[in-house]
């Protein structure tokens, strides 16, 4: 990128956020931070109302707004991969709302990008595994959630758990919310359980935005994540499969802990890294004809475990 398309990008990213730190512009442009300094002093000398705390960041002036910036052909192309996925990953309200957003970024492209992107929208797709659930969650309360989060309001859930039966009513104070496999997630600090607890939005029955606003610092999102994962115990398990039952392996391994594989002549070595051994077993049962457990010990026997408990089920007469 040369120095004139890098002070352009600045100029935007100083306008997307109150305050930008030196570290996050050296960190995106790949300068160090006398470049930064630099680049902002040729600003300030250009006329841009820079404001500088030592310690703190940039900002610009309230009021102060570049022109309308053009999209390049591929920020466009950026947008209409992101619209496949939001289209599927998302509820019905947030598809409208980034179906609108893209609208308007359509608005200012050139006519020779705007028949671009037409053309390239029915050669993109986003396809379901068929190793995931069929059937998402329409009904899902993310913008609701995002609202809150930005504004700190205590939000009151109906929530039915995937351990216990029955739902129960809870004021919770959101921190952050995330995508994980086909489900969406909030985590926040739930005042009924007085910790803080992870929460499947399709499970939400019912959310009710309250109008308290709370004071407490919860930690960052991916702080929160982190913790959680550094938490686990894992167990590393290794586990063949006769390169005949490949084709069937679909995708559903990367759900269960995988890490990586290797060739091993007549079959493929797959190594896994994962908090439930019992839960790996299920998946080894599927590949049973064609897989071998190399390690763990453990592993095997609760692999056996089942197949005995089947075995006994199977062998008992339905009345």
């Amino acid at each position: 990128m040369n120095r004139l398309d890098r002070l352009t990008s600045l100029l935007i990213q100083l306008q997307s956020k109150r305050i930008v730190r030196s570290q996050e512009i050296g960190e995106r442009f790949g300068i160090s931070l006398r470049t930064v300094y630099r680049d902002i002093r040729t600003l300030e000398l250009a006329g841009v109302p820079i404001i500088g705390e030592a310690g703190v960041g940039y900002s610009i002036v309230q009021g102060y707004r570049l022109p309308p910036v053009q999209f390049t052909r591929e920020e466009a192309m950026a947008f209409l991969t992101a619209e496949k996925l939001v289209d599927q990953w998302t509820d019905p309200t947030t598809r409208a709302s980034y179906q609108d957003a893209l609208y308007k970024i359509k608005a200012v492209l050139r006519t020779p990008d705007k028949e671009m992107l037409d053309d390239l929208s029915s050669r993109i797709a986003v396809v379901q595994s068929p190793c995931q659930p069929k059937g998402r969650p329409q009904n899902l309360p993310i913008e609701t959630i995002l609202h809150c989060i930005a504004e700190k309001r205590v939000v009151r859930l109906v929530y039915e758990s995937t351990t216990s039966p029955g739902a129960t009513e809870r004021d919770v104070e959101p921190v952050g919310i995330y995508s994980g496999g086909p489900y969406w997630y909030l985590i926040g600090y739930c005042r009924l359980r007085a910790d803080y607890r992870n929460f499947r939005t399709d499970r939400v029955q019912s959310i009710e935005v309250q109008s308290e606003r709370f004071s407490t610092q919860h930690p960052a999102l991916q702080s929160f994540i982190e913790h959680t994962r550094q938490e686990r115990t894992l167990h590393k398990a290794i586990i063949r499969i006769d390169r005949s039952g490949m084709r069937h392996l679909g995708d559903q391994h990367y759900y269960c802990g995988f890490v990586s594989q290797t060739d091993a002549g007549d079959q493929i070595e797959m190594t896994f890294l994962t908090d439930s051994l019992p839960a790996l077993a299920h998946w080894v049962l599927l590949f049973g004809e064609v897989a071998d457990i190399v390690e763990p010990e453990e592993l095997r026997e609760i692999v056996l475990g089942k197949l005995e408990r089947t075995k006994r089920r199977l062998s008992l007469k339905v009345s």
